[in-house]
């Protein structure tokens, strides 16, 4: 007999643990499809001072504060260590249901990839039609100004509506166009964003309210007066008499201050599941990936409390929802030193892996950032490219906790709900840009398109494909998401599957995108309760392309109610 050695102990457990997964069984339960997090809570009263009053009374939760010096710190230097001495194994995210997919909740809704958005959903984002700006309408009331961020601002007040606008500094129109097309595709995707426009006005459009004060990142406050405000519009670039400014409807009810990357917030009973564990946050490094959203980092966030009464909006219960903010950064942005510009996308502003690299191999190797090169006309995009972007060696600014925990299960998903963005949506997205010259709108489009085709080459040809999985009768059918967006040639396609005997089934094709397996009952009406293991089918489903196959889990209910799915797998091959 064979001494069982710790090598083979280990290959044991594995295989032992293998053979669970494979006889994984889910119970006769609908999806969860509607996280608790939905529901008001709650939550006790406390003493806010503000200048307004200083003995205001909140019931909301605190505030949260997020200096821009100490998360960087945090992230590329003190939790790096930390985590080397953990030894934490990975694990998949906590909370994919049944299907393989997230319930919707108060960080994301189900959108592009439950349903196909028409190009006009896709493109006007998160605004509602009262919030679509007129630029010839009544005066823009500067009534607040920017007390944060890199980026030129101020807030107005329109008919009661606020809106934050920005000007394009100091590349003109990539920064506006970044912000819309960024917020449009994270509403598209699922987040929660902002109303982002861009509009063209004229500078008398503007009144200011007296006795303003700004702030900068790294400033102090300053008097906002007409010059302040000349300054500032005097950036922004021009078409003829109007001046083009992006517009940030102000979010609703109580503003908290962003969210983190890692574990929960205190305050609130809502929030139970690590944010790191979540595969919504994960998954969305493959879509900061796409459209080089390197600035992904907590301060581009918003938590905000949203109270049933409404008025006061920190009176309780309420729930706090989760915002994306800001995505200016995105579609090649730049650095004023330029080494770092092009390092953006390839490596962390300070990478511990990249400089031990560096050291050993003494710097000779050729790395992406030293090949990379600005498109000749269009230079505003910097290095946001198609031939250079690996979708699995993408990185933003520094390290991002969630990001860090991205699995196989989660970069698939997103890729699935990426894939819905067809062509048309890809050039409407390029367009909602509002570039002066339509070369570089042409250009936008192509390397989003581009980028787009190598992360579902990437992430739809190893883990199953198919999607919207139904029972429609006697038959299964499904919707193969790397057909449908031709991935491959589609002869490359060679759908099969097999039942619980392992035996192959007949699978006919409704469309090159959607086969339907023919299902044979195991189980009659009567007899058995509906739960029984008697009633359990699985049946296992390929296309010839990806690696992986899809396991769908059945409880067949007898001829005459048929067959019910209750649980999707896509084993990693």
């Amino acid at each position: 007999m064979k001494r069982l050695t710790p090598f083979r102990l280990s290959c044991l457990v594995v295989s032992v643990l293998g053979c669970g997964a494979a006889d994984r069984r889910f119970a006769l339960r609908d999806a969860f499809v509607a996280d608790t997090d939905l529901r008001s809570v709650p939550l006790p009263c406390h003493e806010e001072p503000s200048e307004k009053d200083p003995k205001h009374v909140s019931c909301a939760p605190r505030e949260y504060a997020s200096p821009l010096i100490w998360d960087g710190a945090d992230n590329l230097v003190f939790r790096p260590f930390s985590e080397l001495w953990a030894f934490e194994a990975p694990r998949e995210a906590m909370n994919a249901n049944a299907m393989d997919e997230v319930a919707d909740s108060s960080w994301f809704t189900n959108r592009t990839g439950a349903h196909a958005l028409s190009v006009e959903q896709m493109t006007r984002g998160a605004c509602e039609p009262s919030q679509l700006l007129d630029a010839g309408g009544a005066s823009w009331l500067v009534d607040h100004g920017k007390t944060d961020g890199s980026s030129p601002g101020f807030r107005v007040n329109i008919g009661g509506k606020k809106y934050l606008i920005k000007v394009d500094d100091p590349v003109p129109d990539r920064p506006s166009a970044a912000s819309v097309v960024g917020a449009a595709v994270y509403n598209a995707v699922g987040f929660n964003t902002s109303c982002e426009q861009i509009v063209y006005v004229k500078r008398s459009v503007f009144a200011l309210k007296p006795g303003l004060k700004y702030k900068g990142n790294f400033d102090g406050l300053r008097d906002f007066d007409e010059a302040a405000l000349d300054r500032i519009l005097a950036k922004a670039p021009r078409k003829g008499d109007l001046l083009r400014v992006q517009a940030s409807a102000w979010l609703p009810g109580k503003l908290l201050g962003p969210f983190r990357y890692v574990g929960t917030r205190p305050d609130d009973p809502n929030d139970i599941i690590p944010h790191q564990e979540r595969r919504e946050l994960r998954g969305g490094r493959v879509l900061a990936a796409w459209i080089d959203h390197f600035d992904a980092r907590e301060q581009n966030s918003m938590d905000s409390w949203h109270s049933d009464a409404r008025d006061p909006p920190d009176a309780s219960p309420g729930r706090v929802v989760h915002y994306y903010l800001d995505t200016s950064d995105c579609l090649g942005s730049e650095w004023a030193w330029e080494q770092i510009t092009r390092r953006l996308g390839y490596s962390y502003v300070f990478d511990w892996g990249d400089a031990g690299r560096d050291f050993v191999t003494l710097g000779v190797p050729l790395r992406p950032w030293d090949r990379v090169r600005k498109a000749p006309g269009h230079e505003m995009f910097n290095y946001f490219d198609v031939a250079n972007f690996v979708p699995d060696h993408w990185k933003n600014e520094y390290a991002n906790p969630a990001f860090d925990r991205m699995t196989e299960r989660d970069g698939a998903w997103m890729a699935r709900i990426l894939s819905g963005f067809g062509p048309d949506a890809v050039r409407a997205l390029a367009s909602m840009a509002r570039l002066p010259d339509p070369s570089s709108t042409a250009y936008l489009e192509q390397v989003l398109e581009g980028r787009l085709e190598k992360i579902l080459e990437r992430y739809l040809t190893r883990l199953s494909p198919l999607a919207d999985v139904r029972v429609e009768g006697d038959t299964l059918c499904a919707t193969d998401l790397a057909a449908r967006r031709r991935v491959r040639d589609p002869r490359a396609f060679r759908f099969g599957a097999t039942g619980p005997d392992g035996r192959p089934l007949p699978v006919a094709l409704r469309d090159e995108a959607t086969p339907c397996v023919t299902l044979s009952h195991v189980a009659a009406d009567g007899g058995a309760p509906d739960d029984h293991a008697s009633r359990y089918v699985r049946i296992a489903m390929s296309d010839g392309v990806a690696s992986g196959s899809l396991l769908a889990h059945l409880y067949d209910l007898g001829p005459r109610r048929g067959f019910r799915l209750v649980g999707l797998e896509r084993p990693d091959p």
